[in-house]
């Protein structure tokens, strides 16, 4: 059974701070969709039910909104994670990524459909520049974030000094660069740890192991925070 693709991240505060901005009211951005985009079954209430979080357009509910609003498509989406979200959200057809990078458009949508790049080094930096992608973005699409957040948390639980080459092969980073961040992220990982051991804590000892396991989850976030902050 053919299953339907997944909702994009829809960024539903955009969606209704846009159309305030345009002086325009749901009945006329559902007008809209139904006369110049042919959707016929779009109605105010489900404007309504976008922008207050309760639903989600499609793709193509998305680029029809996009034009009634009179804005790209990239401005209604939250943070791009996927290849095929950060290609919609740049207004591209599946073909004209495949032409980009040099791929047969059937093997191109299937590392689409499947969220698995597998292009060469070649046709992965034809994607970065097609898709315009910074570098947390190409190492998410690329399906290197996973294998990046493992590195990071050893290193922040042991001596991060002997993850620096690991790292560098999946962030292509100077090496003064990659050791900074990795000792910031040591430092603040330890620092934790020790408030959570201590019996000076006491019951704010809980507290503090909670913040470690949450530092933990979101250590890719912390590392490219600490990456824009180096000087």
């Amino acid at each position: 059974m053919h299953q339907p693709p997944p909702v994009l991240p829809f960024d539903a505060p955009a969606a209704r701070r846009i159309r305030a901005a345009l002086g325009m009211g749901p009945e006329h951005v559902a007008h809209g969709m139904r006369v110049s985009y042919g959707l016929p079954y779009i109605t105010p209430d489900l404007v309504i039910a976008w922008e207050r979080g309760s639903a989600a357009p499609s793709g193509p509910e998305l680029a029809a909104l996009a034009g009634a609003l009179w804005c790209a498509p990239g401005d209604l989406i939250a943070r791009p994670r996927t290849l095929r979200e950060h290609r919609i959200a740049r207004g591209l057809r599946p073909e004209d990524v495949a032409r980009a990078v040099g791929l047969e458009l059937p093997r191109y949508l299937r590392m689409e459909e499947r969220e698995e790049w597998r292009g060469t080094e070649r046709q992965t930096a034809a994607l970065a520049g097609a898709l315009a992608l910074d570098l947390p973005d190409f190492v998410a699409v690329t399906g290197r974030e996973e294998h990046l957040a493992e590195l990071l948390r050893s290193a922040v639980g042991t001596r991060w000094q002997g993850y620096v080459r690991p790292v560098a092969k999946v962030v292509p980073l100077g090496r003064p660069l990659l050791e900074q961040a990795l000792q910031a992220l040591h430092q603040d990982y330890q620092g934790q740890m020790v408030a959570s051991l201590s019996w000076a804590a006491g019951s704010a000892a809980g507290e503090a192991g909670d913040a470690g396991r949450d530092f933990l989850d979101r250590i890719v976030e912390h590392f490219w925070t600490r990456v824009e902050a180096a000087p």
